[in-house]
């Protein structure tokens, strides 16, 4: 007897992290220690903390209970609900609060940028991003850090409302939109775009009624090497497009003249949630409806890092310092919101790591 052929496997994944109970993580990013961060927004799982460190193989709460146990979903001194965490060049932990959980409308004092100082594991600074910045509707994705101009920059995702990016000036807390509901951060939808992950079309598909597209908007976001380009891609679409960080900067600039430094950077193989950069000037994206890690050279060359039935929905990336892109594995797409009800999710949720021997973008 023979075997059957299989999808074979491509580049060597490590596990680092099996979770095994609990909520699904989203975000992971490393220090420059090795301590690793993890978050998990509230989706409707049993959330008990949004923020956690893997310390001897086990998931606590980060940087206490204390913040992650808000009063109401505006308190600007706990964690709401975070989409992302991310270790800046200064390795500093930031942590993205959404404000928003079950994607609920935002209250002013939820949306906010927090930064822990990971020496004495306390937090230092916090944004609280005012209606100009974040609207009701607005879900803060992920962000990236250039801090030799001390400035953030956020992907505003949300499925309700206008799509963007906020650009945030770090000293003084002032945040302002950019390319505010442009054509490059708003979703694709059928019949332009249907995303197909493990067989299926992905769309909502409510327990009664039609079956309804995936709205996400800007969700993935990386800086270039040198800091001159913000990468950024819809959640639902296989596009990614890049813009200028000066034009973003630009507050002299109006909004026609910022869309016109977008440059349409091409098809990258399918829908991703995640785009990272390494020092060596390589741009990593994550492909959910091929279980991939895809990397595209300077030379403009598209290759795969990695492809294993175990990337069930690659979600976050973070480079780190050990030569090892990092990547969490959440099943997103099984959850019941897209299965008529049903929680097709199954134990373990995972977080692996692949050798890239780069590191991490610093700009500092």
């Amino acid at each position: 007897m023979t075997d059957h052929p299989v999808d074979q496997p491509i580049g060597e994944l490590e596990t680092v992290h099996t979770f095994d109970s609990g909520p699904m993580p989203t975000g992971v990013s490393v220090s420059a220690r090795g301590r690793i961060f993890v978050n998990f927004p509230k989706w409707g799982d049993d959330v008990r903390f949004t923020v956690g460190e893997i310390r001897d193989g086990v998931v606590v709460p980060y940087p206490d209970e204390g913040w992650n146990t808000p009063s109401a979903d505006d308190d600007p001194k706990a964690f709401v609900s975070v989409q992302s965490v991310v270790v800046d060049p200064a390795d500093r932990l930031w942590v993205l609060d959404t404000g928003a959980p079950e994607f609920r409308e935002t209250q002013v004092g939820g949306p906010k940028l927090v930064c822990i100082d990971l020496a004495t594991d306390t937090v230092i600074r916090t944004i609280v991003f005012d209606r100009s910045a974040a609207l009701p509707t607005t879900y803060l994705n992920d962000v990236r850090f250039d801090l030799r101009r001390d400035v953030a920059y956020i992907t505003d995702s949300s499925d309700q409302g206008p799509n963007g990016i906020i650009v945030v000036h770090l000293g003084s807390g002032t945040a302002w939109r950019r390319l505010h509901d442009h054509p490059s951060t708003k979703a694709e939808t059928p019949p332009s775009l249907l995303p197909v992950v493990e067989g299926e079309p992905f769309l909502e598909r409510p327990e009664d009624g039609a079956p309804e597209p995936v709205t996400m908007g800007a969700d993935g976001i990386a800086i270039s090497a040198d800091g001159s380009r913000l990468f950024y891609c819809p959640l639902m679409s296989r596009r990614w497009y890049s813009v200028s960080t000066d034009a973003l900067l630009g507050t002299d600039l109006g909004d026609d003249e910022v869309a016109a430094t977008v440059v349409d950077e091409g098809d990258k193989g399918g829908v991703a949630d995640g785009l990272e950069t390494d020092d060596q000037g390589r741009v990593y994206v994550t492909n959910t409806e091929h279980n991939a890690i895809l990397r595209r050279l300077p030379d403009g060359t598209m290759e795969t890092v990695a492809h294993d039935p175990r990337l069930l929905w690659p979600d976050t990336m973070s480079v780190a310092e050990d030569g090892y892109l990092y990547v969490t594995a959440n099943q997103l797409h099984r959850q019941p919101t897209y299965r008529r009800g049903q929680d097709r999710r199954r134990y373990p949720y995972q977080l692996f790591r692949v050798a890239i021997g780069a590191g991490p973008v610093k700009l500092v």
